[in-house]
């Protein structure tokens, strides 16, 4: 069984009072005119929110698994824009870099990374690569001192914010994923082109883009890991950064019954408050079971890691479970609620379009069932944490 520690309690109390004084004021507001949040992401950072997990040494916190969390869940209720620069930062960036950085990279970048001085993206996904990360068309030519970069990165969170970028190119075709590499590639450098900002339907106020990388010149040292390396990096990268969305899928869901709970006790039609007719009421019901269920998954996926036991399928049920709860649970809030819901001012409708997205990235609901299944055929289902 899980059990909260002093300090876990202590971030959850202060990411929830973060979330309330300095993200609620204005969230429907930069979610309207996709407005990136510069000065809530400058708090986050000032918070310690940015590199959660990562060593003092580096400038982070230092903190465990769960309490990244609950921070992310706390946030999540209340927007998930901020959430997802965060989790990105946290979960592929400094987390990528810590585990499998060089000495040399994690004091030239990660020192930055953590403390939120420079913010990161991770770049995999491509034009014509999304869930078939294996065929990435972007290439990094080995030229002796350095390598020549080449291609289009697609739907990059932090895209037009970050300083760094977590690159994945292909070196060698001949040899398919494994002539993948990772690479440490600065914003600023020659070559490095940012698209326009998408025009999406959820996590408005998050910058996603596209950016192209042309002839850029990426030294020897900033390659991550033994030649090859790439795409082993960015599945073992992706499975710890899926407990993060996780979270957020599950702070996305709480908000909306949250809303939805108080707006169904002061509601009134029949004569009395709508929490009190049947419909309603199991309504509310089937969103807390699967919230509580949700929950429970993605605390086992964190305990895991935090063990230090293999967290890969965990943290696949965990996004999977999570993510389809919050797609249902925002879809019942609006329903709950309903003219009120379908209105910017009542904020259950942005809940809806942001939870949408957890079912798409960093794997999609039907990748975490192929994960899933392929693990349990090849008998590596574990016994649960908390049975």
């Amino acid at each position: 069984m899980y059990q909260l520690s002093e300090e876990n309690l202590a971030v959850r109390d202060a990411a929830r009072d973060f979330a309330q004084q300095e993200l609620k004021p204005g969230v429907i507001e930069r979610d309207r005119k996709m407005q990136y949040p510069a000065e809530q992401v400058q708090a986050m950072a000032n918070m310690g929110f940015l590199g959660m997990m990562t060593s003092p040494e580096y400038g982070g916190g230092g903190m465990d698994t769960m309490s990244y969390v609950l921070a992310m869940d706390e946030i999540s209720r209340i927007d998930a824009s901020c959430a997802v620069i965060m989790s990105v930062n946290n979960s592929l960036v400094c987390f990528g870099l810590e585990k499998y950085g060089t000495k040399e990279q994690k004091e030239k970048y990660l020192s930055r990374l953590a403390p939120g001085t420079w913010l990161g993206a991770f770049c995999l996904s491509e034009p014509e690569a999304g869930s078939d990360a294996t065929s990435q068309r972007t290439t990094a030519v080995d030229q002796g001192d350095h390598y020549l970069l080449n291609g289009t990165k697609n739907w990059i969170t932090n895209g037009s914010s970050s300083d760094i970028h977590l690159v994945m190119a292909q070196s060698d075709p001949e040899k398919g994923h494994k002539g993948i590499n990772a690479f440490i590639v600065e914003a600023g450098w020659d070559g490095v082109n940012i698209g326009p900002k998408e025009d999406k339907l959820g996590i408005r106020s998050s910058d996603t883009t596209s950016i192209t990388y042309t002839d850029v010149k990426v030294p020897k040292a900033n390659r991550i890991g033994e030649d090859g390396f790439g795409f082993t990096f960015a599945m073992k990268t992706l499975s710890g950064g899926r407990i993060g969305i996780a979270a957020q899928a599950l702070g996305i869901a709480t908000g909306a019954y949250h809303l939805s709970l108080e707006y169904a006790q002061q509601r009134e039609a029949f004569g009395k408050p709508i929490a009190k007719h049947q419909a309603i009421s199991f309504k509310l019901a089937d969103m807390a079971t699967r919230i509580e269920a949700a929950r429970l998954l993605v605390y086992q996926a964190a305990i895991r890691k935090d063990q230090g036991k293999d967290y890969a399928l965990a943290s696949s049920m965990a996004k999977l479970y999570a993510a389809e709860t919050a797609m249902q649970v925002t879809v019942d809030a609006v329903q709950v609620h309903g003219g009120y819901g379908y209105v910017k001012e009542y904020h259950v409708e942005r809940l809806m379009r942001d939870a949408k997205i957890t079912q798409i990235y960093e794997g999609t609901s039907e990748i975490q069932k192929l994960i899933i299944s392929r693990d349990i055929l090849q008998g590596n289902l574990y016994v649960p944490t908390m049975v």
